[in-house]
């Protein structure tokens, strides 16, 4: 009979590529890891991984066990839901990874909201950039992600998760105060084409959101600056370093006396913000409420 949980570490693996980064995410050793999938090989009859580079990659046997695993890790979640709430589960921690702003703009409103309603649940905050929740929350370090969608990144159809959008908010363009366009009402993408560009790192969604927006724009956009810190961004542009899209959200608040933000015409760049939970786990009564709780405060935002 196949141990569920060797499936974990087979799902682990998979997931990071290598034997080695799967243990650190499963605080593990990696003679450990490799033990283990020798056993579920054993288990199967099959063998499960090959080597690809300096990585290993998955075998059609173990594609196929794959996608069995995702069910019934899924199962598992669920049949942790249903007993929770058997017991009344009404009580107990819940650690969500969310990114910065999505902290701000919904998490910090959900906790103060749940404080009223549902004293007993405990909230236990990761600040995660967008594109790195997601893993936490698959290697079980989080029960709840806050993310972002980004090329690359999960899709809505993944069978480890289960995904509730929340809201979606545009990317202004900031201006140098003495930019030629500065004045204008709007500003075109491709007016910016001939510009020096402030970014994010690659890897951060938003990077991916700037670029993907420059490109349908018919450009490659010149970053010759990156800070994931939207504040340094806009203190970048305001020393007239470059121009910039950040989205709406990360304005607010800041001190934007020396750069004009101005929206954005022609092809849209748009943050699209979610909830996720490992499959399974958002029937859970602790996660069910903050799930919620998320979902209101999303629909109070401006940007909704």
């Amino acid at each position: 009979m196949i141990d569920p949980r060797r499936l974990r570490i087979l799902r682990a693996v998979a997931d990071h590529r290598t034997v080695t980064a799967a243990a650190a995410a499963l605080y593990l050793t990696p003679s450990a890891v490799s033990q283990q999938l020798a056993a579920l090989e054993q288990e199967t009859g099959h063998v499960l991984l090959t080597r690809s580079g300096r990585g290993v990659r998955l075998t059609a046997a173990g594609e196929i066990l794959l996608g069995h695993a995702h069910e019934v890790l899924a199962q598992l979640e669920r049949a942790e839901a249903e007993l929770a709430a058997y017991a009344g589960g009404s009580a107990g921690e819940v650690t969500v990874a969310a990114f910065a702003t999505g902290i701000a703009e919904v998490l910090a409103p959900a906790i103060a909201r749940l404080a009223l309603e549902q004293p007993g649940i405990r909230l236990r905050v990761r600040d995660a950039e967008g594109d790195q929740s997601l893993p936490l929350l698959l290697d079980g370090e989080a029960d709840l992600a806050l993310a972002v969608e980004y090329r690359g990144g999960p899709g809505a159809d993944d069978a480890r998760l289960s995904v509730l959008p929340l809201y979606a908010e545009p990317f202004d363009a900031v201006l140098p105060s003495g930019h030629p366009l500065a004045d204008l009402p709007a500003v075109s993408l491709a007016d910016l084409s001939d510009s020096d560009w402030v970014g994010q790192y690659p890897g951060n969604p938003c990077h991916d959101v700037t670029l993907l927006a420059c490109e349908l724009a018919g450009f490659q956009p010149r970053f010759m600056h990156s800070s994931d810190d939207f504040r340094a961004v806009a203190a970048l542009v305001g020393a007239g370093a470059g121009v910039a899209l950040v989205p709406r959200s990360a304005l607010r608040g800041m001190d934007l006396k020396e750069v004009q933000v101005r929206p954005v015409t022609g092809p849209a760049a748009t943050r699209r913000v979610f909830a996720a939970t490992r499959r399974g786990g958002e029937t859970h009564p602790l996660i069910a409420p903050v799930l919620a709780a998320l979902v209101r405060e999303s629909e109070r935002l401006p940007t909704h």
